[in-house]
């Protein structure tokens, strides 16, 4: 089932050529039975994707399956081959990158047309919202990832800086390709392997071109609570009142025992 563009899709420099919502199909009998489990397709296709403020443009496209919130597979337009989100799904199943880039290239060719049609007016563009966070809980000295999730963006052409106390750190980055959202937004995520120390603080700066000035979300390890020394503070805390606890129980019971045994003995 397709769905439908927006009506100002043809005047954007890239087109989101198919948004695949259904349930997965199974069954063993010839009769297919519903699930609930969610299957999702993404095709798009992009006139420029700048890989920086000043840097050479160039034509990008995407061919995405996505399953249960997960990416599976997909295919880049520039790299001419499939990589495996999900690399379970590629122990039983193949997927020819040809097959992919022809897609897009219906796609490009019809985007050409579009924009013909729109005398290359551009669309109003949707800012990214930004969020970082750390993959597992904060220790001092201990080798974490720091995690920038960027949501509801559109068009899907946008940048991302890691910055270490204000100084640009590339090694190491990992990120996903671009993601489906809602109401035909993106969303993708950006990794940053780092080791956690006082005093230290990191920036994710997004540019996009529905932002008047780049985004910068800035975080660090103070402002992340330790999970361990929480939860092992709370248990000392409760050993502490039940051992309290306990004391005062004991001692009036050994008072009611010590007055029971002297009326037993009058």
């Amino acid at each position: 089932m397709a769905a439908a563009a927006p009506a100002t899709l043809g005047a954007l420099p890239w087109l989101l050529a198919l948004g695949l919502l259904h349930p997965l199909l199974v069954g063993s009998t010839g009769a297919a039975v519903e699930t609930e489990a969610d299957y999702v397709g993404l095709r798009f296709f992009q006139e420029n994707f700048p890989a920086g403020p000043k840097a050479a443009e160039t034509e990008a496209g995407e061919y995405l399956d996505e399953f249960e919130g997960e990416a599976i597979f997909q295919v880049d337009w520039a790299q001419k081959t499939t990589s495996w989100r999900l690399p379970d799904f590629a122990r039983f199943a193949t997927f020819e990158a040809a097959g992919a880039l022809g897609y897009l290239s219906g796609i490009k060719n019809n985007l050409e047309v579009l924009m013909a049609l729109s005398n290359r007016t551009r669309g109003q563009s949707a800012a990214p919202s930004a969020k970082v966070y750390p993959k597992y809980p904060v220790e001092t000295g201990d080798p974490n990832v720091l995690i920038c999730f960027l949501d509801h963006f559109s068009p899907p052409v946008l940048n991302i800086t890691w910055l270490k106390n204000g100084e640009v750190v590339s090694e190491g980055v990992q990120e996903t390709g671009i993601l489906p959202s809602v109401d035909f937004a993106f969303r993708k995520f950006s990794y940053l392997p780092f080791v956690p120390e006082e005093g230290d603080f990191y920036t994710c700066r997004v540019e996009h071109w529905g932002l008047p000035e780049p985004l910068t979300v800035i975080w660090s390890p103070e402002e992340s609570t330790s999970l361990p020394d929480t939860a092992e503070n709370v248990l000392c805390g409760l050993g502490l009142a039940f051992g309290i606890l306990g004391i005062i129980v004991g001692t009036v019971l050994f008072f009611k025992a010590m007055r029971m045994t002297n009326r037993n003995t009058l």
